[in-house]
């Protein structure tokens, strides 16, 4: 504590002020109709179904067809391909490999009124049709709809298998691919259309629907029924991508929905206005017992417990450049809440703990270094506790390719995937409000309560709890 200056109450006080307001309100320009965002903010947010209200489908092979990882890839990738051209860009695919089943789950649409999710979820299920066509092409059918017009050259059915690899270039540099294994007759075709279009370098597009995927040039005339696709894959995992595309066209089952349920946004708008009004309620009522119980140090606990709220709220909203936003659910505010409790929680022990120093006699100096260095054993093993817990939720109930789904594989294997979102927002929101808890209420919070006990005018022990000698 001696070691800490005036100054640096100020210091920490700003920075939380400064980024509390950057977290909640963001950074943005507006210049007419474009519009920049260097911040983002709490509108941000990407709210779960339980919030916005969604749909939450479990597909599964018809007629008791046992499938292939490869093949619920491949419908994985279906899926994809089919939210995306009905304008559902916020969705989760995942797949379980244990149970043969595809789990998707997506909000509902903004901008229309009269959305039918019954009808969306048919459409994900019914069959996908995979075309290789000349040129990229397109004209409009009977009912508005954008298609493909250029010559049909394959079907999926054409297609015996697609597979992700890499191949080395004349330059010694190795690039992903996707290379071709076609039927016989897809082999007839194929090598009468590259025969034709290797000549100008044409090209032959990969639809998905009426969906473009991909749309190599043709470089030489193929006979031996075997296509390379280059040329365009950054990582092996956009190679794979496009791999279970094409495979998918060949599907040798049909889906069927084996659960279906949805959630009214009317419904989760309403429970997240009432945690939210909640939330405030509780946070002031919160201040004000601590200013009333530690006075200073509760003052201080206040100020570290603002840094803490936004501060998991900038985590969930894509603030921070290194890490991914996260989908909130109300299950996600319960999290960031109940961090909130165990934030209180820690400041109520080191409170206690300065109390009994201060108290014993000891100088202020001494009293708070003491009580923070006694409080923070029992602070650690709660939050670490917490941590422990929270992981192990994020492992059990996140999307498989999530980096603690990975480490505890070897557990969860055996189970199957649930990918519940909302209990897996529940366990980030809990993680980031705990590691949190050592940021704001105990480093930042000793920080600023270290430098204002420097002013004589806060050197009064009765402001921390204590008797004057």
């Amino acid at each position: 504590m001696k070691k800490i200056k005036k100054p640096v109450f100020f210091i920490v006080f700003l920075l939380i002020l400064g980024f509390s307001y950057t977290a909640i309100f963001g950074v943005k320009y507006q210049y007419g109709d474009i519009a920049k965002t260097y911040i983002k903010d709490v509108s941000d947010i990407r709210l779960g179904i339980d919030i916005q209200g969604g749909v939450d489908v479990t597909f599964a092979p018809a007629d008791g067809f046992d499938a292939t990882e490869e093949q619920l890839d491949a419908v994985k990738e279906v899926m994809k391909v089919r939210l995306a051209g009905l304008g559902i860009t916020d969705s989760n695919v995942y797949v379980d490999n244990k149970n043969d089943r595809v789990i998707v789950r997506f909000p509902w649409q903004s901008s229309e009124e009269n959305f039918d999710p019954e009808a969306a979820v048919k459409e994900l299920g019914g069959t996908a049709m995979l075309t290789f066509r000349e040129g990229t092409d397109t004209t409009t059918d009977e009912n508005g709809n954008t298609v493909p017009a250029g010559e049909l050259i394959l079907n999926g059915d054409d297609v015996a298998n697609a597979n992700a690899g890499y191949q080395q270039q004349d330059t010694g540099a190795v690039e992903y691919v996707v290379s071709l294994k076609l039927t016989s007759e897809g082999a007839k075709k194929f090598a009468d259309a590259t025969g034709r279009l290797s000549v100008d370098k044409g090209t032959i597009s990969i639809w998905m629907d009426s969906n473009l995927i991909s749309a190599p040039t043709v470089q030489a005339h193929i006979t031996d029924g075997n296509a390379i696709i280059s040329g365009s894959f950054e990582t092996y995992d956009d190679a794979k991508s496009l791999a279970d595309k094409i495979n998918s066209g060949a599907l040798p089952f049909s889906l069927t929905t084996s659960s279906f349920s949805t959630i009214s946004p009317t419904l989760g708008a309403g429970a997240l206005r009432a945690m939210i009004i909640g939330g405030l309620i509780s946070f002031a009522f919160i201040a004000l017992y601590m200013i009333c119980l530690y006075r200073l140090p509760g003052f201080v606990a206040v100020i570290a417990l603002l840094g803490q709220v936004t501060c998991t709220l900038a985590a969930v909203s894509g603030y921070f450049s290194f890490m991914n936003s996260s989908t909130l659910t109300i299950p996600g505010i319960a999290g960031i809440i109940l961090s909130i409790g165990m934030g209180v929680d820690a400041n109520i022990i080191t409170g206690e703990r300065i109390k009994e120093e201060l108290r014993s006699g000891k100088k202020l100096n001494t009293a708070l270094e003491s009580g923070y260095k006694r409080a923070f054993s029992a602070i650690f093993d709660g939050n670490l506790t917490v941590i422990l817990i929270a992981i192990i939720l994020m492992g059990a109930f996140g999307v498989p390719d999530s980096l603690f789904a990975k480490m505890l594989s070897f557990i969860f294997r055996w189970f199957g995937t649930t990918t519940e979102g909302t209990i897996y927002s529940f366990g980030f929101t809990l993680t980031v409000g705990a590691i949190l808890n050592f940021v704001m209420g105990v480093w930042a919070s000793k920080l600023m309560l270290g430098s204002l006990s420097k002013f004589n005018a806060l050197k009064n022990r009765k402001l921390y709890g204590g008797t004057e000698k």
